[in-house]
C-alpha cells in the first residue's frame, strides 16, 4: 500500500501541530493547512521532516471552497491522495451572551461552522476507502459554561455535521468522528484567562491537570489510524470531567 496521507488544518500550532506531528511519526505524509503565520507552518514542517517523516505546508481559509479544493489538489498531487482529514482549525471569542459583538461571533461561526462545512464537503468528496473523517468539538458544551455561549453552538454544530456524515458516506469505509477536548495547555485556552480562573479548571477533571496538546493527538492518532469500529460519535477527551 502506498503512504496514507493526512490533511490537519489548523496544523502549525497547538492540537494541529502535535496531531501532524503525531501522525507523521504514525508514517501518514502530511499536508499542514494554515491561515497566516508562514514562520509557524514552515517550523512545523521542518520538524517533522527533521524527525524523517513528509510533510508540506498550504496556506488556506477553511471557509474559502476554492483555497480548500486547492488544499485537497496539493495532497494529491504531492502525495497521490488523502486517506485522513483533521479539522482542527478554529477560533474563539469569550463574552457573555449579552457582552458579545456580533462581528465576534461571525468570525467563529465563520471558521468553526462553515469552515468545518467546507473542509467536510471536500472530504466527502476526495477521502480514500479506509480513511477516516476527525473535526473537534468541546467539552464545554456538557459543562455549559458562561462565557462560552457563541463558541459552543458552534461546536455543537460540528457534532452534528460528524454524526450527519457519517451516516452520508454509508458504504464507504470511511469513518467521521468528532474529538471534543476539556480544558487543554494551547495558547487558545489561555488567552484572556487569568491564573486563577486556569488553576480552577485544571483542577476540575479528577486527574487534576490540564490536558496537554499530545493527550488530544493521541486521540486523533486512534481515530485515524486503528480504530475503525468507532464511527459517527463524539469522543470528549477531557481527563473525565464529563
Amino acid at each position: 500500500m502506498s503512504t496514507r496521507v493526512a490533511i490537519v488544518t489548523g496544523g502549525s500550532r497547538g492540537i494541529g501541530r502535535r496531531s501532524a506531528e503525531r501522525l507523521a511519526a504514525d508514517g501518514m505524509a502530511v499536508v499542514i493547512a494554515y491561515a497566516a503565520d508562514t514562520a509557524e507552518a514552515d517550523a512545523a514542517v521542518t520538524d517533522i521532516t527533521t524527525a524523517g517523516g513528509q510533510a508540506v505546508a498550504v496556506r488556506a481559509d477553511v471557509a474559502d471552497e476554492a483555497a480548500v479544493t486547492a488544499l485537497f489538489d496539493t495532497a494529491e498531487q504531492q502525495f497521490g491522495g488523502v486517506d485522513v482529514v483533521v479539522n482542527a482549525a478554529g477560533t474563539m471569542t469569550l463574552a457573555p451572551v449579552a457582552d458579545l459583538g456580533l462581528n465576534a461571533m461571525d468570525r467563529m461561526h465563520r471558521t468553526n461552522i462553515r469552515g468545518t462545512f467546507v473542509v467536510d464537503q471536500q472530504a466527502a468528496r476526495r477521502v480514500r476507502s479506509g480513511g477516516a473523517i476527525i473535526n473537534f468539538s468541546t467539552s464545554v458544551l456538557g459543562l455549559a459554561l458562561p462565557g462560552y455561549a457563541a463558541y459552543a453552538a458552534t461546536k455543537a454544530a460540528v457534532e452534528a455535521v460528524t454524526r450527519i456524515l457519517a451516516r452520508e458516506l454509508r458504504g464507504r469505509d470511511i469513518t467521521v468522528n468528532a474529538v471534543a477536548p476539556g480544558p487543554t495547555a494551547t495558547a487558545l485556552f489561555f488567552d484572556g484567562k487569568d491564573e486563577q480562573t486556569i488553576a480552577r479548571m485544571a483542577a476540575q477533571p479528577p486527574l487534576e491537570r490540564l490536558g496537554t496538546p499530545d493527550d488530544i493527538a493521541e486521540v486523533v492518532a486512534f481515530l485515524a489510524g486503528p480504530s475503525r469500529w468507532i464511527n459517527g460519535q463524539v469522543i470528549r477527551a477531557n481527563g473525565g470531567i464529563v
